[in-house]
Protein backbone atom coordinates (compact mmCIF):
# COMPACT_ATOMS: atom_id res chain seq x y z
CA UNK A 1 0.00 0.00 0.00
CA UNK A 2 1.36 3.76 -1.01
CA UNK A 3 0.47 6.07 1.49
CA UNK A 4 0.23 9.98 1.74
CA UNK A 5 0.80 11.53 4.97
CA UNK A 6 -0.14 15.47 5.36
CA UNK A 7 1.11 16.72 8.51
CA UNK A 8 0.09 19.84 10.14
CA UNK A 9 3.03 21.03 11.83
CA UNK A 10 1.32 23.55 13.97
CA UNK A 11 -0.93 21.11 15.39
CA UNK A 12 -2.23 21.80 18.94
CA UNK A 13 -1.66 18.57 20.75
CA UNK A 14 1.32 16.76 19.01
CA UNK A 15 4.77 17.24 19.12
CA UNK A 16 7.69 16.81 16.20
CA UNK A 17 8.78 14.27 18.40
CA UNK A 18 5.33 12.32 18.19
CA UNK A 19 4.64 13.08 14.76
CA UNK A 20 8.33 11.48 14.69
CA UNK A 21 7.02 8.58 16.06
CA UNK A 22 4.21 8.07 14.32
CA UNK A 23 5.63 8.48 10.99
CA UNK A 24 7.82 5.51 11.50
CA UNK A 25 5.47 3.38 13.14
CA UNK A 26 2.79 4.05 9.42
CA UNK A 27 6.46 3.23 7.32
CA UNK A 28 6.48 0.15 8.76
CA UNK A 29 3.61 -0.78 7.47
CA UNK A 30 3.33 0.82 3.96
CA UNK A 31 5.24 2.61 1.45
CA UNK A 32 5.07 6.73 3.34
CA UNK A 33 5.44 9.74 2.01
CA UNK A 34 5.12 12.56 4.77
CA UNK A 35 4.29 15.60 3.78
CA UNK A 36 4.00 19.01 5.93
CA UNK A 37 1.77 21.38 5.51
CA UNK A 38 3.34 25.06 4.44
CA UNK A 39 0.38 27.52 4.19
CA UNK A 40 -3.92 27.83 4.60
CA UNK A 41 -5.36 25.38 1.96
CA UNK A 42 -1.90 23.52 1.53
CA UNK A 43 -3.61 20.18 2.79
CA UNK A 44 -6.32 20.96 0.53
CA UNK A 45 -4.25 20.66 -2.35
CA UNK A 46 -2.25 17.81 -1.46
CA UNK A 47 -5.48 16.16 -1.20
CA UNK A 48 -6.37 16.99 -4.15
CA UNK A 49 -3.03 15.33 -5.75
CA UNK A 50 -3.43 12.36 -4.00
CA UNK A 51 -7.10 12.05 -5.87
CA UNK A 52 -5.37 13.02 -8.91
CA UNK A 53 -2.82 10.38 -9.03
CA UNK A 54 -2.88 6.78 -9.88
CA UNK A 55 -1.11 5.04 -7.12
CA UNK A 56 -2.03 6.51 -4.10
CA UNK A 57 -4.07 4.33 -1.77
CA UNK A 58 -4.96 6.35 1.29
CA UNK A 59 -4.13 9.68 3.06
CA UNK A 60 -3.57 10.07 6.46
CA UNK A 61 -4.31 13.74 7.91
CA UNK A 62 -2.34 14.58 11.11
CA UNK A 63 -3.90 17.52 13.18
CA UNK A 64 -7.25 19.05 13.88
CA UNK A 65 -10.73 19.13 12.11
CA UNK A 66 -9.25 21.97 9.98
CA UNK A 67 -6.74 19.59 8.39
CA UNK A 68 -8.92 16.85 7.89
CA UNK A 69 -11.90 19.84 6.36
CA UNK A 70 -8.93 20.64 3.87
CA UNK A 71 -7.57 16.93 3.02
CA UNK A 72 -11.77 15.49 2.50
CA UNK A 73 -12.20 19.12 0.27
CA UNK A 74 -9.19 17.83 -2.03
CA UNK A 75 -9.87 14.65 -2.11
CA UNK A 76 -13.32 15.28 -3.40
CA UNK A 77 -12.39 18.35 -5.62
CA UNK A 78 -14.14 16.06 -8.36
CA UNK A 79 -17.26 14.41 -6.38
CA UNK A 80 -17.21 11.57 -4.65
CA UNK A 81 -16.52 8.05 -6.12
CA UNK A 82 -15.84 5.41 -2.88
CA UNK A 83 -14.57 3.16 -5.62
CA UNK A 84 -11.47 5.08 -7.33
CA UNK A 85 -10.76 7.56 -4.89
CA UNK A 86 -8.17 6.95 -1.86
CA UNK A 87 -9.30 6.14 2.01
CA UNK A 88 -9.07 8.24 4.39
CA UNK A 89 -7.37 8.02 7.70
CA UNK A 90 -7.28 10.42 10.55
CA UNK A 91 -4.82 10.94 13.16
CA UNK A 92 -6.07 13.39 15.89
CA UNK A 93 -3.73 16.71 16.58
CA UNK A 94 -5.95 19.53 17.14
CA UNK A 95 -7.16 21.08 20.28
CA UNK A 96 -10.93 18.61 19.86
CA UNK A 97 -10.78 16.50 17.01
CA UNK A 98 -14.66 16.05 16.67
CA UNK A 99 -14.34 13.86 13.50
CA UNK A 100 -11.51 11.46 14.30
CA UNK A 101 -13.80 10.92 17.94
CA UNK A 102 -17.01 10.32 16.12
CA UNK A 103 -15.57 7.92 14.18
CA UNK A 104 -14.30 6.52 17.52
CA UNK A 105 -11.03 6.60 17.11
CA UNK A 106 -8.84 7.73 20.69
CA UNK A 107 -8.29 11.05 21.26
CA UNK A 108 -4.70 10.50 20.97
CA UNK A 109 -2.56 10.39 18.01
CA UNK A 110 -0.70 7.32 19.37
CA UNK A 111 -2.86 5.45 20.38
CA UNK A 112 -4.86 6.27 16.99
CA UNK A 113 -2.11 5.14 15.33
CA UNK A 114 -2.29 1.98 17.01
CA UNK A 115 -5.55 1.60 15.51
CA UNK A 116 -5.27 2.64 12.39
CA UNK A 117 -2.92 -0.28 11.49
CA UNK A 118 -5.22 -2.30 13.52
CA UNK A 119 -7.88 -1.94 11.25
CA UNK A 120 -5.60 -1.98 8.29
CA UNK A 121 -4.05 -5.30 9.14
CA UNK A 122 -7.48 -6.64 9.45
CA UNK A 123 -8.85 -4.81 6.44
CA UNK A 124 -12.02 -2.37 8.56
CA UNK A 125 -13.48 0.15 6.74
CA UNK A 126 -16.39 1.98 7.21
CA UNK A 127 -18.01 4.39 4.15
CA UNK A 128 -19.38 7.76 5.67
CA UNK A 129 -21.96 10.54 4.06
CA UNK A 130 -20.83 14.28 4.23
CA UNK A 131 -22.40 17.60 3.81
CA UNK A 132 -21.45 19.87 1.28
CA UNK A 133 -22.64 23.60 1.15
CA UNK A 134 -22.75 26.00 -1.62
CA UNK A 135 -23.71 29.81 -2.51
CA UNK A 136 -27.68 30.03 -3.46
CA UNK A 137 -28.35 30.72 -7.13
CA UNK A 138 -30.29 33.93 -7.61
CA UNK A 139 -28.50 35.47 -4.48
CA UNK A 140 -25.36 37.67 -4.00
CA UNK A 141 -23.69 34.42 -2.41
CA UNK A 142 -24.40 32.16 -5.73
CA UNK A 143 -20.66 32.60 -6.86
CA UNK A 144 -18.88 31.20 -3.29
CA UNK A 145 -17.60 27.86 -3.81
CA UNK A 146 -18.85 24.65 -3.05
CA UNK A 147 -17.49 23.11 -0.13
CA UNK A 148 -17.09 19.72 2.05
CA UNK A 149 -18.31 19.70 5.63
CA UNK A 150 -17.35 16.12 7.53
CA UNK A 151 -19.64 16.80 10.81
CA UNK A 152 -21.12 20.77 11.41
CA UNK A 153 -21.37 23.75 9.65
CA UNK A 154 -23.56 26.83 11.29
CA UNK A 155 -24.76 30.10 10.36
CA UNK A 156 -25.12 33.00 12.96
CA UNK A 157 -24.20 32.53 16.40
CA UNK A 158 -22.10 29.43 16.56
CA UNK A 159 -20.12 30.84 13.77
CA UNK A 160 -19.64 33.65 15.49
CA UNK A 161 -18.07 32.61 18.38
CA UNK A 162 -15.62 30.31 16.62
CA UNK A 163 -14.88 33.30 14.22
CA UNK A 164 -14.35 35.11 17.86
CA UNK A 165 -12.10 32.52 19.18
CA UNK A 166 -9.85 32.47 15.45
CA UNK A 167 -9.44 36.21 16.29
CA UNK A 168 -7.55 35.34 19.78
CA UNK A 169 -5.88 32.48 18.83
CA UNK A 170 -3.84 35.00 16.02
CA UNK A 171 -2.98 37.07 19.01
CA UNK A 172 -1.33 34.51 20.77
CA UNK A 173 -4.05 32.63 22.83
CA UNK A 174 -4.18 29.11 23.04
CA UNK A 175 -6.92 27.21 21.86
CA UNK A 176 -8.85 25.98 25.10
CA UNK A 177 -11.92 25.09 26.55
CA UNK A 178 -11.78 28.57 28.74
CA UNK A 179 -11.44 30.59 25.87
CA UNK A 180 -14.23 29.02 23.87
CA UNK A 181 -16.52 29.46 26.77
CA UNK A 182 -15.17 32.87 27.53
CA UNK A 183 -16.13 34.28 23.75
CA UNK A 184 -19.37 32.25 23.39
CA UNK A 185 -20.42 34.94 26.47
CA UNK A 186 -19.12 37.84 24.50
CA UNK A 187 -20.33 36.89 21.57
CA UNK A 188 -24.04 36.39 23.48
CA UNK A 189 -23.58 39.72 24.40
CA UNK A 190 -22.90 41.53 20.95
CA UNK A 191 -25.27 39.46 19.38
CA UNK A 192 -27.62 41.99 17.56
CA UNK A 193 -30.14 39.20 16.58
CA UNK A 194 -30.75 37.04 20.17
CA UNK A 195 -34.78 38.60 20.03
CA UNK A 196 -35.87 38.60 16.72
CA UNK A 197 -33.65 36.16 14.55
CA UNK A 198 -32.79 36.95 11.03
CA UNK A 199 -32.66 33.21 9.41
CA UNK A 200 -35.07 31.24 6.87
CA UNK A 201 -35.01 27.63 7.16
CA UNK A 202 -36.21 26.31 3.26
CA UNK A 203 -36.89 22.99 3.13
CA UNK A 204 -38.41 21.53 -0.64
CA UNK A 205 -41.93 20.39 0.21
CA UNK A 206 -42.03 21.71 3.88
CA UNK A 207 -43.35 25.31 5.08
CA UNK A 208 -40.16 27.69 5.83
CA UNK A 209 -38.98 28.07 9.12
CA UNK A 210 -38.84 31.89 10.34
CA UNK A 211 -37.31 33.93 12.37
CA UNK A 212 -34.79 31.82 13.62
CA UNK A 213 -31.33 33.27 15.50
CA UNK A 214 -29.25 30.23 15.30
CA UNK A 215 -28.99 27.26 13.08
CA UNK A 216 -26.60 24.47 13.58
CA UNK A 217 -25.95 21.69 10.65
CA UNK A 218 -24.78 18.22 12.23
CA UNK A 219 -23.29 15.24 10.02
CA UNK A 220 -22.64 13.12 13.22
CA UNK A 221 -23.27 13.30 16.59
CA UNK A 222 -21.61 14.32 18.88
CA UNK A 223 -22.11 18.05 17.92
CA UNK A 224 -18.68 19.10 19.62
CA UNK A 225 -17.00 18.09 22.96
CA UNK A 226 -16.37 20.12 25.68
CA UNK A 227 -13.14 18.38 27.20
CA UNK A 228 -14.27 14.66 27.43
CA UNK A 229 -17.54 15.56 27.28
CA UNK A 230 -19.84 14.63 24.46
CA UNK A 231 -21.85 17.83 23.71
CA UNK A 232 -25.24 16.81 21.30
CA UNK A 233 -27.21 19.45 19.09
CA UNK A 234 -28.80 16.75 16.83
CA UNK A 235 -28.49 13.19 18.79
CA UNK A 236 -29.92 11.49 15.56
CA UNK A 237 -27.39 13.12 13.45
CA UNK A 238 -24.98 10.13 11.39
CA UNK A 239 -22.72 9.25 9.54
CA UNK A 240 -25.10 7.02 7.87
CA UNK A 241 -27.86 9.67 7.26
CA UNK A 242 -28.21 13.15 5.69
CA UNK A 243 -28.27 15.98 7.62
CA UNK A 244 -29.91 17.68 10.62
CA UNK A 245 -30.86 20.90 11.63
CA UNK A 246 -31.30 22.16 14.84
CA UNK A 247 -32.63 25.97 14.88
CA UNK A 248 -33.44 28.35 18.00
CA UNK A 249 -35.96 30.95 17.39
CA UNK A 250 -35.31 32.74 20.68
CA UNK A 251 -31.56 33.50 22.60
CA UNK A 252 -33.35 35.55 25.33
CA UNK A 253 -31.12 35.30 28.65
CA UNK A 254 -33.57 32.85 30.20
CA UNK A 255 -33.49 30.74 26.78
CA UNK A 256 -29.96 30.26 26.35
CA UNK A 257 -29.47 29.01 29.95
CA UNK A 258 -32.11 26.53 29.20
CA UNK A 259 -30.54 25.38 25.63
CA UNK A 260 -27.20 25.50 27.40
CA UNK A 261 -28.32 23.47 30.17
CA UNK A 262 -30.04 20.81 27.82
CA UNK A 263 -27.04 20.62 25.78
CA UNK A 264 -24.59 20.46 29.25
CA UNK A 265 -26.71 17.66 29.85
CA UNK A 266 -27.34 16.54 26.76
CA UNK A 267 -27.08 12.72 25.28
CA UNK A 268 -27.84 10.09 22.24
CA UNK A 269 -31.02 9.93 23.33
CA UNK A 270 -31.95 13.78 24.41
CA UNK A 271 -30.90 17.47 23.36
CA UNK A 272 -32.18 20.65 23.64
CA UNK A 273 -36.03 21.01 23.02
CA UNK A 274 -38.70 23.25 24.11
CA UNK A 275 -41.02 25.73 21.91
CA UNK A 276 -38.71 27.54 20.48
CA UNK A 277 -36.37 24.82 19.47
CA UNK A 278 -36.74 23.39 15.88
CA UNK A 279 -35.07 20.05 15.11
CA UNK A 280 -35.09 18.59 11.72
CA UNK A 281 -33.49 14.81 10.51
CA UNK A 282 -32.28 13.49 7.62
CA UNK A 283 -32.43 16.40 5.01
CA UNK A 284 -30.79 15.79 1.74
CA UNK A 285 -31.23 19.23 0.36
CA UNK A 286 -32.39 22.52 2.37
CA UNK A 287 -30.93 26.78 2.03
CA UNK A 288 -30.58 29.01 4.88
CA UNK A 289 -31.27 32.30 4.12
CA UNK A 290 -30.80 35.38 6.07
CA UNK A 291 -32.28 38.90 6.12
CA UNK A 292 -28.54 40.34 7.18
CA UNK A 293 -24.96 39.26 6.76
CA UNK A 294 -24.29 36.36 8.99
CA UNK A 295 -20.97 34.73 10.36
CA UNK A 296 -20.34 30.78 8.33
CA UNK A 297 -18.40 28.21 9.59
CA UNK A 298 -17.84 24.93 8.78
CA UNK A 299 -16.18 22.12 10.60
CA UNK A 300 -14.71 24.94 13.06
CA UNK A 301 -13.30 26.88 10.64
CA UNK A 302 -14.57 30.73 10.11
CA UNK A 303 -15.58 31.19 6.36
CA UNK A 304 -16.76 34.82 7.03
CA UNK A 305 -20.08 36.34 6.39
CA UNK A 306 -23.09 34.53 4.53
CA UNK A 307 -26.57 35.49 3.62
CA UNK A 308 -27.51 32.84 1.69
CA UNK A 309 -26.56 29.11 1.99
CA UNK A 310 -27.50 25.50 0.27
CA UNK A 311 -26.68 22.60 2.03
CA UNK A 312 -26.71 18.80 0.58
CA UNK A 313 -26.28 15.57 2.10
CA UNK A 314 -24.20 12.85 0.69
CA UNK A 315 -24.46 9.43 1.85
CA UNK A 316 -21.58 7.15 0.86
CA UNK A 317 -19.39 9.96 0.36
CA UNK A 318 -15.76 8.39 1.53
CA UNK A 319 -14.22 5.77 2.90
CA UNK A 320 -12.57 5.55 6.14
CA UNK A 321 -10.23 3.58 7.61
CA UNK A 322 -11.65 2.78 11.29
Amino acid sequence: MRALLVVNPAATTTSARTRDVLIHALASEMKLEAVSTEYRGHARDLGRQAADSDDIDLVVALGGDGTVNEVVNGLLHNGPDIDKLPKLAVVPGGSTNVFARALGLPNDAVEATGAILDALAGRTERTVGLGLAAGTPGTEDESVPDRWFTFCAGLGFDAGVIGRVEQQRERGKRSTHALYVRQVMRQFLDEPHRRQGVITLEVPGQEPVTDLALSIICNTAPWTYLGNRPIYASPKASFDTALDVLGLQRLSTAAVTRYATQLLTSSPEKGPRGKHAVSLHDLTDFTLHSKAPLPFQMDGDHLGLRTSVTFTGVRRALRVIV
